[in-house]
């Protein structure tokens, strides 16, 4: 099958580790390591992706943990509430462009504002692997 016609669906990781936006934020911290992931999707109660959390967004935490002795909050304040998604049916060649394009390491993929799945920049690379 050329690899045009590779989806996204058939490469992510269904079922992500996910959090709500009112989960503490160290308990978040530690589901990425723990799960040795770049990035949270965060869910409301019907699984609607309201943000990400990322690596990124809990570096200040220790930054302002060193200066001021503080740790805490919940993930609603760190995580960014703009978030680009790709569909389960876009090809993974569009995908694999749009990596190229940005610095983002993984996509939440959303079918019908629900988070169905999630997709690193590995997955692409996965679905390479055939071609060899």
């Amino acid at each position: 099958m050329p690899l045009r016609k590779v989806l996204v669906r058939e490469y992510m990781a269904a079922n992500p580790v996910t959090v709500a936006p009112d989960t503490p934020i160290l308990q978040a911290i530690h589901a990425l390591v723990e799960h040795r992931i770049s990035g949270l999707p965060v869910v409301d109660l019907r699984g609607n992706l309201v943000g990400m959390l990322s690596e990124s967004d809990c570096l200040p935490i220790a930054v302002q943990a060193s200066y001021h002795g503080e740790l805490g909050g919940t993930v609603s304040e760190y995580m960014s509430h703009e978030v680009k998604t790709v569909d389960p049916d876009d090809s993974i060649v569009e995908l694999a462009e749009r990596f190229m394009r940005n610095k983002l390491r993984r996509y939440p993929v959303v079918e019908r504002q629900r988070v169905v799945g999630q997709i690193s920049r590995r997955d692409v690379l996965r679905a390479m692997e055939f071609l060899y």
